[in-house]
């Protein structure tokens, strides 16, 4: 009689299960991020807006006024506030740019059907997003930062024919610099969410300029004081307040403050990131 020996099985040796990360998710996001044809033009376009408007500014501040602006009648205050504005006044026209980048990030892969491979290898989705959020905040502040450092050289360099100049570490110089590059960052987070709750290039573009630039304008037309109330703390009026009034004098301000209009905007794109959360976790790709 033959007796048979069961074979014992023992599981396949090295086999090791792949984990995915934040820090995978993130180095993913920055490959496609950069690999945008959009991303690069997007960001070249906004430090070329910086650049002109600060010399466009400058000059017609420097050479504008009746042949030319004494320099050595200007307090040094002022010397240094007329370099400033017009070295952030490209913030202005900077938005619109990352606002429609913002909203490509994200609307980009709704188009090409590429989400669905977003979702698959980040099955939670919500890494996908924040993933998407931190790159491009990261990436549109850095850009914006050596935008407005550009345009503030270019500013004192025009200036200087006149006799007027700034020091970059004078006051709340580089604070207001940075506090553009903030705004800038920001615009592009909370287009990212409009893009994610809409999941249409146009649509998404069209909501988000329409709120940058339509809704001042329409509520200022109504004539109405809760109209006209409500104009600070619409996102593009209060972007520009938490960064053009640092170190203003309280008493020569209307409405909220530098810092209260920060808070403003971050309200804004919590609502945005919010919106874009839920309806990514409950919809179907």
């Amino acid at each position: 009689m033959t007796t048979i020996t069961p074979t014992a099985t023992h599981p396949a040796q090295g086999t090791r299960t792949t984990r995915l990360t934040f820090g995978g998710v993130l180095r993913s996001e920055w490959v496609k991020l950069r690999s945008l044809r959009s991303t690069v033009w997007s960001y070249l376009i906004v430090i070329a807006i910086s650049l002109g408007m600060a010399f466009l500014m400058s000059f017609s501040f420097a050479y504008g006024m009746d042949g030319g602006m004494d320099g050595a009648a200007v307090p040094a205050a002022e010397q240094t506030q007329l370099v400033l504005q017009s070295a952030v006044f490209g913030v202005y026209f900077g938005q619109l740019v990352v606002g429609v980048l913002g909203v490509l990030v994200i609307s980009g892969e709704y188009t090409t059907g590429m989400i669905r491979s977003t979702l698959t290898a980040v099955p939670k989705r919500l890494p996908a997003l924040a993933g998407k959020a931190v790159v491009l905040f990261v990436s549109t502040f850095v850009v914006g930062l050596v935008a407005n450092l550009a345009a503030f050289l270019t500013s004192s360099i025009v200036f200087a024919g006149v006799g007027v100049s700034a020091n970059l570490f004078d006051g709340d110089v580089l604070l207001t610099l940075a506090g553009g590059a903030l705004y800038l960052a920001l615009i592009a987070i909370f287009a990212l969410g409009v893009g994610t709750m809409l999941r249409s290039s146009a649509g998404g573009i069209a909501a988000v300029l329409g709120l940058l630039l339509l809704l001042p304008t329409v509520l200022q037309l109504i004539p109405a004081d809760w109209a006209h109330d409500m104009v600070p703390y619409l996102l593009s009026n209060a972007g520009m307040t938490m960064f053009g009034t640092i170190g203003a004098d309280p008493a020569a301000i209307v409405g909220p403050n530098a810092w209260q209009s920060l808070l403003v905007v971050l309200a804004w794109v919590g609502v945005s990131l919010a919106g874009a959360t839920v309806l990514l976790k409950r919809r179907d790709a």
